[in-house]
């Protein structure tokens, strides 16, 4: 072996100790800092902007495609269920069905 990030343990213990590396950190941040209002506000922005990421990138792609199915319409029909302010478990249902019928369709 020539390095030792050429393989898949070396990326994965690089990435591990990372991510122990970025915790610790966390602690030596101080305390006023994490009390201060627009720290609430930044975590709470952050918190939106990776979930839109996580259901974009899971609704609109297969693998390195870009595709447009059944999960679409899926997704706007949830978006319009929590727009009507209808109970998850219902919102999940009613996704769940409105894929399950485009496609049974197609």
């Amino acid at each position: 072996m020539n390095g030792w990030l050429e393989s898949w343990w070396g990326w994965l213990l690089l990435a591990c100790a990372l991510a122990f590396v970025t915790k610790r950190l966390g602690y030596a941040v101080p305390e006023r800092w994490l009390q201060h209002p627009r720290m609430g506000q930044i975590a709470a922005s952050m918190t939106v902007a990776l979930l839109a990421a996580l259901v974009v990138m899971n609704t609109f792609s297969a693998g390195q495609q870009l595709v447009l199915d059944a999960r679409l319409v899926a997704l706007a029909v949830a978006a319009l269920a929590l727009w009507r302010r209808l109970p998850f478990l219902l919102v999940v249902v009613l996704g769940s069905a409105a894929a399950a019928l485009v496609r049974a369709w197609g």
